[in-house]
């Protein structure tokens, strides 16, 4: 990873070429955008800026000589640049990796509330959306229950998709700058990640609020966060390899058993208990002691 920074600062035209091609990988807010934190890190606004309006030039001229709709391509560039950039500028200004990852989770359910505040039909809302995705599965031979297809799981799915698109992006561009510059704590270190008693507090009020009132809508936004602490379980896998209490390995497995199919939900679940937990109990501090 570090000759890969290392080739995208060395000349400007290299990170726009790279801008342009992991644009067209699937997920470019994770490869793409981890570039752009990288840049913004590593050579400051100003310049990251200029490679990036001439990579979007390029992007654009190149899709009216095909002629492509250059409206859609805008849209790719914004909503895979913009969020990147302003995660590296906050992290630059406020120079805290962890209260980065907290802001977004408070964005994440800010947007919720007003999305729930603003759309009095979600299942109306979320139908091209279920319908796209029930076709898609029919088309590749898989089985799916549609019972499963609602309005609740496609609001959950779209926002927990999307942040952890745009936070792995951005951890990754950050985990980049850490190799670039030879340095593991600049900005703090992503194995001491910790979301905090608050955002933690805050899923057992409403928790428990959506069971008293019976809302839908407060108990996804509650389910939201929960799963927001799998970063911070995976957070805790790292301290301990870093501690040497852990091999390596068993760290790869964990993001390997990730992404299977049948694993991933448990995975994801016991991830997120045990980061949960941990906002309240401070495992690394207790194990440090110990």
């Amino acid at each position: 990873m570090q000759a890969i920074a290392k080739w995208l600062v060395a000349r400007p035209h290299n990170a726009v070429l790279a801008l342009i091609v992991t644009l067209l990988l699937p997920a470019p807010q994770i490869t793409s955008g981890a570039i752009i934190v990288l840049l913004f890190l590593a050579q400051g606004m100003r310049l990251a800026v200029t490679q990036a309006l001439i990579a979007a030039a390029i992007v654009v001229v190149v899709t009216l000589i095909v002629g492509g709709a250059p409206g859609s391509v805008f849209v790719l560039l914004a909503s895979t640049w913009v969020p990147a950039a302003l995660l590296a500028i906050m992290l630059a200004r406020t120079r805290s990796l962890t209260l980065v990852v907290q802001v977004s989770v408070i964005v994440v359910v800010m947007t919720m509330l007003v999305f729930y505040s603003v759309v009095r039909d979600p299942a109306e809302f979320w139908q091209p959306f279920l319908t796209t995705m029930s076709e898609t599965v029919k088309a590749t031979g898989l089985y799916l229950d549609e019972r499963v297809l609602t309005a609740d799981v496609a609001a959950v799915s779209v926002v927990l998709g999307l942040w952890l698109l745009y936070v792995g992006g951005f951890l990754l561009g950050y985990v980049a700058y850490q190799k670039l510059r030879g340095v593991i704590d600049d900005f703090g270190r992503l194995r001491d990640l910790n979301l905090g008693r608050v955002i933690a507090l805050t899923v057992a009020l409403m928790s428990l609020l959506a069971w008293v009132i019976d809302v839908p809508w407060v108990q996804n936004i509650a389910f939201v966060v929960f799963v927001m602490f799998t970063l911070q379980g995976v957070a805790i896998g790292h301290w301990f390899v870093g501690k040497k209490k852990l091999p390596s390995g068993a760290l790869v497995a964990v993001y390997v058993m990730m992404v299977l199919p049948l694993l991933q939900e448990l995975v994801i679940v016991i991830l997120a208990v045990v980061g949960y937990t941990d906002a309240w109990f401070d495992y690394r501090r207790r194990f440090e002691k110990a």
